[in-house]
């Protein structure tokens, strides 16, 4: 039997709640994200950053290659409402997390042989047990997301969050060790699991095969399931391929560029998915040239103010790593104005995820995002051969133009696509963010040395 799903009344207000809610998460996230680096940086050695984020990859990558879109389905689907087809999908979640946490083991050993460091070999299976865990998460998540409430799971995803920042700094205290960065995580994802039984509304879920519920997630699943494992490649691929090609240490620098440098491309995923994707289920631009106009505006916004976090991040990037940070990481600074100038271009193309889902045209999204996985690869490839990290920094932007007209060409299909507002906001940012890269030259040039 189908619940009455909530009322779709008051969505510009439910809306702009998702929106302040989506934002103090991510504000709060990302704070607690930059005093643990501030702390742990000082505590241990770049290289603890560098293996962590060779053990980051491979475990999205397990995650990512088994990913059938559970959570998008529940958000999505129209029987995202349905006990049958909520018990079902945690079910299957749960099956997942099982296999990620047995593959974690298969793979731990050829991991530590390629990158030559025989602790990967431990670390892997332990960080795998988080995959494990999170197969139990309630599918009241995705519920809460589906119907724009997401003000409890703010602050259940902040409080564990706090929870493994407290345990990581006092690990790091008493370890000095990488190990230290594992178990404040395993904490964190026990919390958020218990919670989102006890603390979050809706259904109480049980171990359930409905084989109609099954045969809807696979079907809207597959080509989530094909995306995901082409997202790895656009996520994931420059730490894997810097890995090989670079020390450690040297990686570690890189991960702190990362978390500043790609700031706004995190408050995308963070807010975007959840305030845009259910907008776009229930006000499609397809429906309606009214639709289109509420939507389109509404992405504009989104899309701005994202596009204008760049701007300060490309001129004062180098001197928040030289305050934030020890002379170890310097050359963080030049790497954050590089992506700051290469995210426009990433953030355009990102905002218009959701919409070819929301027509269940999962389709074509696996198309865009295959063939921009593909050219990104090889682009880093190339790049990290000829210039290094600046051509690792650089790929998925160009990556991001070379497939535009596609996209372009794909949402015209569903009334959807912006074409004259992107190129006129990607020619401001470009030129602003531009002129920041000549005056940090300097800096820059030392990444090619």
């Amino acid at each position: 039997m189908v619940q009455n799903p909530q009322p779709e009344t008051g969505l510009k207000q439910r809306a702009m709640r998702g929106t302040v809610f989506s934002l103090a998460e991510f504000g709060a996230s990302n704070l607690l994200r930059l005093v643990s680096n501030l702390i742990l940086t000082r505590l241990l050695f770049p290289e603890a950053f560098g293996m962590m984020a060779i053990v980051q990859v491979f475990m999205s990558g397990l995650q990512m290659f088994s990913d059938v879109g559970i959570r998008t389905s529940i958000t999505l689907s129209k029987s995202g409402d349905d006990p049958d087809y909520l018990n079902t999908a945690w079910t299957v979640q749960i099956l997942r997390g099982a296999i990620l946490w047995l593959a974690a083991f298969a793979i731990s050993g050829p991991v530590a042989r390629f990158y030559d460091e025989p602790l990967l070999a431990q670390l892997l299976p332990v960080v795998a047990l988080n995959a494990l865990f999170a197969g139990f998460m309630s599918t009241n998540i995705a519920t809460a997301n589906r119907h724009l409430r997401l003000g409890r799971q703010t602050m259940l995803t902040i409080g564990s969050q706090v929870l493994a920042l407290a345990l990581n700094i006092a690990l790091a205290f008493w370890l000095r060790s990488v190990w230290a960065l594992i178990w404040g995580g395993l904490a964190s994802t026990v919390f958020m699991v218990v919670a989102s039984h006890t603390l979050m509304p809706g259904i109480r879920n049980r171990l359930r095969w409905h084989r109609a519920s099954f045969s809807d997630l696979i079907r809207f699943g597959k080509w989530i399931f094909l995306s995901t494992i082409a997202g790895f490649a656009m996520n994931q691929a420059d730490r894997a391929i810097l890995g090989k090609f670079i020390t450690l240490d040297q990686l570690g620098v890189y991960t702190i560029a990362f978390f500043f440098g790609n700031l706004p491309i995190l408050m995308a995923r963070a807010t975007l998915g959840k305030i845009l994707g259910p907008l776009y289920r229930m006000r499609h631009p397809s429906k309606s040239e009214a639709n289109r106009r509420n939507v389109l505006k509404a992405r504009r916004l989104a899309v701005g103010g994202l596009v204008a976090m760049t701007v300060p991040l490309a001129y004062g990037g180098g001197l928040l790593i030289e305050l934030l940070y020890d002379p170890r990481y310097v050359l963080a600074g030049p790497m954050v104005v590089l992506f700051a100038f290469a995210l426009p271009l990433q953030l355009v193309s990102l905002a218009y995820g959701g919409i070819l889902l929301a027509v269940g045209d999962s389709r074509r999204q696996f198309y865009l995002t295959a063939m921009t996985a593909t050219l990104q690869v090889a682009l880093m490839l190339v790049g990290v051969m000829t210039v290094g990290v600046v051509g690792v920094i650089l790929a998925p932007a160009l990556a991001a133009m070379l497939i535009y007209p596609l996209r372009s060409r794909y949402l015209n299909l569903h009334n959807a696509d912006d074409p004259v507002s992107d190129m006129m906001l990607l020619a401001v940012s470009l030129a602003l963010n531009g002129y920041a890269c000549w005056l940090h030259k300097d800096g820059l040039l030392q990444l090619l040395s």
